[in-house]
């Protein structure tokens, strides 16, 4: 299964609200991939900023696809990628 950078974007506002307990909607995300520091996201909520890390969205993205999709999933089977944008590939 492939996520695509909106899903991604999505995954990160819901994890982000649900531990400030906020609305998704009140959560900006901007995904970058960098050759040093990898795969990252810049997070805007609650009038504040922070930088998350690889580690970070994926656990964001087993949030989402447990509440989404029912599908229990570990983080060995999430893997980031860049093609056209950034994409999660999540294996069966």
């Amino acid at each position: 299964m492939i996520l695509t950078e909106d899903e991604i974007v999505n995954a990160v506002c819901i994890h982000t609200a649900s531990r400030k307990q906020i609305r998704p909607s009140d959560v900006q995300v901007e995904l970058a991939w960098d050759e040093d520091t990898g795969f990252t996201a810049e997070v805007w909520a609650a009038g504040r900023s922070q930088y998350i890390v690889e580690a970070n969205l994926i656990e964001a993205i087993l949030l989402y696809m447990h509440e989404e999709y029912g599908r229990r999933v570990f983080k060995d089977e999430v893997r980031l990628d860049l093609e056209d944008e950034i994409i999660a590939v999540v294996n069966d």
